[in-house]
């Protein structure tokens, strides 16, 4: 009959003798490789461009007075007004909309939704 060992040791000593061989050798040879990439960095224009597009102003005050282009509207004539001074402009030019925190919100929906059906694609609420 054989004669196991009924509680075997691992014997670990020649794992650790490798992995500090190992190490040793990556410490001496990691410092030495050095990788170098060759970048190319674009030229940049020596002119300027200004952009010449301006924004739009509409502010709503606390008794609902529209203020457009040193102009005063009620809602119920801002439609129709703003249509009619914005039919000609460029469509992809922002609006900002300036409403007063006491205000119901159905009022500065309404002035987004007048922008907007207006062509107006770039519409913004400001906040102060």
């Amino acid at each position: 009959m054989y004669n196991w060992d009924e509680d075997p040791d691992l014997n670990i000593t020649p794992l650790i003798d490798v992995m500090l061989v190992l190490m040793a050798i990556f410490m001496i040879t990691i410092p030495v490789m050095q990788y170098q990439e060759q970048i190319e960095l674009p030229e940049g224009s020596q002119s300027l461009k200004v952009s010449e597009q301006k924004v739009l102003t509409v502010e709503i005050d606390r008794e609902l007075n529209i203020h457009y282009n040193s102009e005063v509207y009620t809602l119920d004539s801002f439609p129709d007004a703003f249509r009619l001074k914005t039919g000609e402009m460029d469509k992809s030019k922002a609006v900002y909309i300036n409403a007063d925190k006491e205000i119901a919100y159905e009022n500065v929906i309404y002035l987004l939704k007048v922008v907007k059906q207006s062509g107006f694609s770039k519409a913004s609420l400001l906040t102060l």
